[in-house]
Formats: structure tokens, sequence, C-alpha cells
């Protein structure tokens, strides 16, 4: 899928009303985990390639939807997604630049307590796992407010 798809895909989504958008979200987050690693890489890719190309505030409507979501999985599904991201992230930090990162950590913050307390625990729970040189490397990639925030 070219990004301009993936951009395309995301931007009609993030149009639809709450009640549409969650439940779509959700069936295509439950998708993701039945496929291979492949595909679960290409999917997490084009997302990172598309993210930037769509205007913030239709990209940060599907992205709190998406944070929302998640945390209403269970934890195993957490890991797999986050760690597929942080993965693909650390494998290549550039993918990044093109973000803005201070209004994603502000669409994070906008999340209840309660949800900002379970991403943390599995993003902490996740990089507890890391050797220390991916350690290192993603202490580099994640702004200090957000380092901070999540408590690692």
């Amino acid at each position: 899928m070219s990004k301009n798809h993936a951009g395309n895909i995301i931007a009609n989504l993030a149009s639809l009303p709450e009640f549409l958008r969650k439940p779509i979200l959700k069936k295509r987050l439950s998708e993701f985990f039945t496929m291979n690693s492949e595909d679960k890489k290409e999917i997490i890719n084009n997302a990172l390639q598309a993210g930037p190309t769509i205007p913030f505030d239709t990209f940060s409507t599907l992205f709190k939807t998406w944070l929302e979501t998640l945390c209403s999985l269970s934890e195993e599904q957490r890991t797999i997604m986050f760690s597929s991201y942080i993965s693909e992230i650390l494998n290549h930090p550039e993918k990044l630049i093109s973000f803005n990162l201070d209004g994603i950590f502000g669409i994070y913050m906008s999340l209840s307590v309660e949800q900002r307390a379970t991403i943390s625990s599995t993003i902490q729970k996740i990089i507890s796992t890391f050797d220390e040189k991916e350690r290192k490397k993603i202490y580099l990639i994640i702004p200090e407010m957000a380092k901070n925030e999540i408590g690692i």
C-alpha cells in the first residue's frame, strides 16, 4: 500500500463520527493480531510513513481513538502493538523526524489518568525487556517530558 493510500484510509477513518470510527478501528486492530510478522511490519511502516502527511487535527482524532482502543485491549495485545512500533522506530528512528512529537504527547496527555497509566505500564514493561544498547537508543528518541510522564 502506498503512503497516499494509507494516508487516505487514515484520513477517511478519522473523519468518521466516533460511534463508527471506534468499532471500525477495533476490528482493524483485532485483524492486526492475526497477521504474520511481515504483514504487521508493512502495516506499521505504512502508518509511520502516512502519519506525518495527514493534517495534524485529522491525525490527532484517529491517534486518540487508537490509544483509547488499545487501552481496552488485553495487556498482551497492547504489548504486541507497542513492541511492533517501538521495534520499527528503533530500527529506523528517522521515521519520527516528521512527526509532531509535542502534539502526539499532548494527545497522550488528553487521555484519562487510567488510560495513561495503562499505556505507561505497558511501555515500561516493554522497555524493561530491552538490552542496554536498545534502552539507550530509545532514551535518545523519546522526548524528555514523555520519558518523565511515562516513568522511564
